[in-house]
């Protein structure tokens, strides 16, 4: 399964700047920022325990 991007759902495969980390909060789920979202700080959240983010 390819990694999309947790706020616009891009594909991620091989893109430079991505990310991918554990929920800060969970540690359950693993959230995938695009390098576009990462620019613009969209939001994203965590659909196991609800944590939300950039901020």
């Amino acid at each position: 399964m390819t990694q999309a991007c947790s706020s616009c759902k891009t594909p991620v495969a091989n893109m430079k700047g991505a990310a991918v980390f554990k929920c800060p909060s969970c540690g359950k789920t693993d959230l995938v920022r695009c390098r576009h979202c990462r620019e613009i700080a969209a939001a994203f959240s965590c659909h196991e325990c609800g944590f939300s983010g950039p901020n």
